[in-house]
């Protein structure tokens, strides 16, 4: 298809039109989904890395979106024909709950939590619901139902998906831009924001539920897709510093652009099949998660 007839399909479009109703019903909700995921994904870590100070930080890492995937499972199971805006309430409910028991969990010894606890309570209890939530798929005979949820892809994403999606993430990011002065505050240790005059615990709540509202919003409609939001906000930070009045939109910018590429190259390793998108972002996810687990190791 020419740039022409791409142009022609989504700004005059014309239902009577086989190129047209495929650009209009199948490619522009796919990419405009890889985008608002991207960009929800990408600040949800810029925030847990902000309020936790810890640079491991990332829904997928943390086990916040294997909690919201285990809620869909779960969903799938006993309440098939669900709709929509219920299973992103859920999402939000699994992501949530998942959360809290993280942050109990890491709590839980002597010292209290600190950024390598976090992360290992985190991995844990991802492991143990992506544990629950395949032998639900097996015992129920939902593997083929739930195999997208695993691998993460926005080829399922329709307009009426974003018509729900994109007003929530889009009130979330201005809410989480909102609040970019006192995550910058809380960053920089939890004293020095003290001492700045914020309310660290108010904060520190108000940004992981943002971060809960991001992931379980995105699981809902893309899967459990991993990295994005541990790559994108260090990769930010390199290049403007640690001011997250600037962190966090960039991050929504870099994070749709990173989730819009792993969509397309996915496509094109192999046409016409093709690769899991989560597959493609761990691709480059995973060495930069060893590289700072082994820098983080160093330092402690």
């Amino acid at each position: 298809m020419t740039l022409g007839t791409v142009w022609s399909a989504v700004f005059h479009y014309n239902p009577d039109l086989t190129t047209d109703q495929i650009i209009h019903e199948l490619r522009l909700p796919r990419v405009l989904g890889a985008v608002v995921t991207g960009m929800a994904f990408a600040v949800a870590g810029a925030l847990m890395q902000g309020v936790t100070r810890n640079p491991l930080a990332d829904t997928g890492i943390l086990g916040v979106n294997a909690g919201a995937a285990f809620v869909v499972a779960l969903s799938f199971a006993f309440l098939p024909g669900l709709s929509y805006m219920n299973l992103i309430l859920l999402s939000f409910a699994g992501a949530a709950l998942s959360t809290i028991f993280i942050v109990m969990l890491g709590s839980a010894t002597q010292g209290g939590l600190t950024s390598l606890r976090l992360t290992i309570a985190g991995a844990v209890v991802a492991a143990i619901l992506h544990s629950l939530s395949t032998g639900i798929a097996i015992y129920y005979e939902l593997s083929q139902d739930l195999a997208f949820w695993y691998a993460g892809g926005v080829a399922g994403v329709k307009w009426e998906h974003l018509k729900l999606l994109a007003p929530i993430v889009l009130l979330t990011l201005l809410w989480a831009v909102s609040m970019g002065r006192s995550i910058t505050f809380l960053s920089l240790g939890e004293e020095s924001a003290a001492s700045l005059g914020a309310n660290v615990s108010r904060i520190r709540l108000l940004g992981m539920t943002a971060a809960v509202m991001l992931a379980g919003a995105s699981v809902s409609v893309a899967g459990s897709i991993g990295f994005v939001g541990l790559v994108v906000p260090h990769i930010v930070r390199r290049l403007i510093g640690v001011d997250y009045r600037f962190v966090i939109p960039l991050s929504a910018i870099l994070g749709g652009v990173l989730l819009v590429w792993a969509d397309f190259a996915s496509r094109m390793v192999q046409p016409p099949r093709e690769f899991a998108i989560g597959a493609m972002v761990a691709l480059v996810g995973v060495p930069f998660f060893l590289y700072l687990a082994r820098k983080e190791g160093r330092e402690l």
